[in-house]
């Protein structure tokens, strides 16, 4: 069995995990894995990803595993996924190992732009939202909304950078924090407000927290007991071309919105 680190513009994809009529990130790995003669049915032996992203969300370190032939680096990969995808990791793992189950933490990193949010409030409200915790109102799940929450926060700029790390995540979990400590950040909420919604009763409709928009939250890191990913340099070198490429055009299109916010400023 062999593990992969893979990176991914969420952006173009309907999410990770397969699904009918739409583009996804395991629907392209699959079909980059049929190219290499790699898989001939639905999926490959022992397969498993260390958890799914939903509609526009990226990754640094989503981890996938199967039993691979020792010639599929991350670079041969590489040689039939877009750029939007890049493998640039991977680990060799027991017959036994299985990428959703022996995660032992998840990692998220929250990009929220932030120019008129107090960082004093912001920071409140993930010190209260940190620690052990009943997350049902913050997730549409029944089950497993029982979490021990790590979080930390970090000005850059116009941006603050929100951390989120647990043992796993319930659906939306992370997005609705956001937006939770994005609300306690701007004023619109008080702090007493985390207190009802880490509370037992279920708060719905004006008193619900929505989700924070997709595309600023990246699955940084997944961590697995004993297992070390050894870099491919190949891989590595062509992950940070294409997602340079990326970060050009996303600079690109920035400058011509501001040219049109100038423009229409001035008029």
């Amino acid at each position: 069995m062999r593990a992969f680190r893979l990176a991914y513009d969420g952006r173009p994809y309907a999410g990770f995990q397969r699904q009918p009529d739409v583009p996804t990130v395991e629907d392209t790995l699959l079909d980059a894995l049929r190219e290499l003669d790699v898989l001939d049915g639905d999926l490959p032996p022992g397969y498993a990803a260390a958890g799914r992203t939903d509609a526009g969300v990226s990754a640094l370190a989503q981890t996938v595993a199967f039993e691979a032939p020792d010639w599929l680096t991350p670079a041969a990969l590489n040689g039939t996924l877009p750029g939007a995808v890049r493998a640039w990791a991977s680990a060799d793992v027991g017959d036994d190992f299985h990428a959703t189950h022996d995660a032992s933490e998840r990692t998220y990193r929250y990009h929220l732009h932030a120019p008129t949010l107090d960082d004093d409030r912001v920071r409140a409200a993930l010190d209260r939202l940190a620690g052990d915790h009943d997350f049902h109102n913050l997730t549409t799940d029944d089950e497993g909304t029982v979490r021990r929450l790590e979080t930390d926060c970090a000005r850059d700029g116009d941006f603050l950078v929100l951390t989120l790390a647990a043992g796993g995540f319930a659906r939306h979990l992370v997005r609705r924090v956001v937006a939770l400590v994005r609300a306690v950040g701007s004023g619109a909420s008080d702090i007493d407000r985390l207190d009802r919604v880490l509370g037992p009763e279920s708060l719905d409709g004006p008193e619900g927290v929505g989700t924070a928009p997709a595309t600023p939250l990246v699955l940084a890191d997944v961590t697995y007991p004993g297992v070390e990913f050894e870099t491919d340099p190949d891989a590595a070198a062509s992950a940070r071309g294409a997602f340079e490429e990326r970060r050009i055009d996303g600079l690109v299109t920035a400058r011509v919105a501001g040219d049109v916010v100038d423009g229409v400023t001035r008029e």
